[in-house]
Parts: structure tokens; C-alpha cells; sequence
């Protein structure tokens, strides 16, 4: 029987995060690492970047990237390698949301958001498996949404790819798991990011947000460090396909 130690060590892994810059990607980038991890972060903003690898140290190296480009997929898969070798884990937390009504969403801001939040997730995924397959060992954790299996207004783009993420998640798991390669989502609530700048300016709505929860509050940032390191983990070695929602409860009621 594995202690709580070895379930949770991540000594001589590698991981991939998108979305490191900001928010919940840059969370996940200071847990993997404080679990023993190398950490290569990508991301368009190269400044915020370089901050995170200031606060992490020689174990973290940043890439500044597009994730929707697959155009320059190659040439940044190359970049994720080089540091340390190909990740073993691979964290899909860059995000996009553009809030446009369904009867005035552009051509534009349907095609990014379906570009960074569902084909980036499986495009890189499918560059990187390889590595994971050779090793036998691997793990893919998506950033799923509330909007996973509500419509909030605004968010039919958005909407519309958190729902793909869902089933993404499933075929990646059908796909991949017999190498020994987890693939699952993780489902946050109202938590205070950029991302969600636009809810906890208004502290009206944010309130209504938490009172819908079970608990009774919104999302703070380390909320999401447990599932995060869990799905990263051995600890979770059994557990594939599925979509966790860190949402107090929210889905629940």
C-alpha cells in the first residue's frame, strides 16, 4: 500500500502548463512544483511569465507561446521539450471567454474561443502523447466549466467548448488510458480571476454566485490546489474520464 507521501510526490515528473501567466493556470504551476515537479509554463504574456519562474525557482522555465496557433504548433512543442524533456503532465488551463450575446457573436470571437478553449486542448495533447505512451505513465487534466452543463448569458461560445471539453475528456480517457495515460477535467466555480474579473466587479452578482452555492462562498485560489495535485497524481491512478467540479456545490443545487 502506497503512503499519502508517494500518492502525492510528483519528484521526476514533468509538467506543462497553459495558461501560467494568469490565474487558475498559475496556481496550478506553484502546486506542481511545490509537489516536486519541473514546470514549464506557456503563455502569450512573456512578462508574467518570467515573474512565475522568479517565484519558482530553477524547477520552472516559461515559454511564451500561442496555444491557438497551430500553425507554430510544432515550433512550440519543440519549446515545451527542451528544458527538461517531454512533460509527463500536461495541464490545459489557458482560457478565453468573450461574452458576446448569442445574436451578436462574431465570426471572430466564435472561432478563437473554439480555437484556445477546445482545439488547443487537443491538438497539443495529441503532439505530446507520444513521450506519455513510451513511458507508460501519464497524465491530462482540462479545464471543464460550470458551463460544462449550464447556459449562462453570454457564454454560448464558451459554452459551446466547455461542453466539448466534457466529452473531449471522455475520448481522450477512451483513447489514451490503456498506456497508462489519465485523462481528466477540472470544473471551477466563481473563482477571482481575469477570466471572471467582469463577475467580482460587480458584487451584487458575486454574492448571488455564492449564495448558490452549497458552501456558501466563492472560489479562493488554493480551493483548487487539492484536485489539481490529486488528478496530477498516482493518487488518482484509477480515476479516468471524468469531469470534477470545484464549484461548492454550486452544480449541486
Amino acid at each position: 500500500m502506497a503512503s499519502p507521501d508517494t500518492l502525492f510526490d510528483l519528484s521526476g515528473k514533468v509538467a506543462c502548463v497553459t495558461g501560467a501567466s494568469s490565474g487558475l493556470g498559475r496556481q496550478a504551476a506553484h502546486v506542481l512544483a511545490e509537489a516536486g515537479a519541473k514546470v514549464v509554463g506557456v503563455a502569450r504574456r512573456g512578462a508574467a511569465l518570467e515573474s512565475l519562474c522568479d517565484e519558482l525557482g530553477s524547477v520552472a522555465v516559461g515559454v511564451s507561446g500561442d496555444v491557438a496557433d497551430r500553425g507554430k504548433l510544432p515550433e512550440l512543442v519543440d519549446a515545451i521539450k527542451s528544458p527538461f524533456g517531454a512533460p509527463d503532465i500536461l495541464v490545459h488551463a489557458a482560457g478565453l471567454n468573450t461574452r458576446e450575446p448569442a445574436d451578436t457573436v462574431t465570426d471572430t470571437g466564435w472561432d478563437a474561443t473554439l480555437a484556445v478553449n477546445l482545439s488547443a486542448p487537443f491538438f497539443l495533447s495529441q503532439a505530446l502523447i507520444g513521450a506519455m505512451k513510451e513511458k507508460g505513465w501519464g497524465r491530462i487534466v482540462n479545464f471543464a466549466s460550470l458551463q460544462t452543463t449550464r447556459a449562462f448569458p453570454g457564454g454560448i461560445a464558451y459554452g459551446a467548448t466547455k461542453g466539448g471539453i466534457g466529452q473531449l475528456t471522455r475520448a481522450m480517457a477512451e483513447a489514451w488510458s490503456p498506456h497508462g495515460i489519465t485523462a481528466n477535467a477540472i470544473g471551477p466555480g466563481f473563482f477571482p480571476t481575469e477570466l471572471t474579473q467582469a463577475v467580482f466587479d460587480d458584487a451584487d452578482r458575486a454574492a448571488r454566485n455564492a449564495a448558490q452555492t452549497c458552501v456558501g462562498r466563492n472560489g479562493e485560489m488554493d480551493d483548487i490546489d487539492g484536485p489539481i495535485l490529486f488528478l496530477c497524481s498516482d493518487a488518482s491512478r484509477y480515476v479516468t474520464g471524468q469531469v470534477l467540479m470545484v464549484d461548492g456545490g454550486f452544480t449541486a443545487k
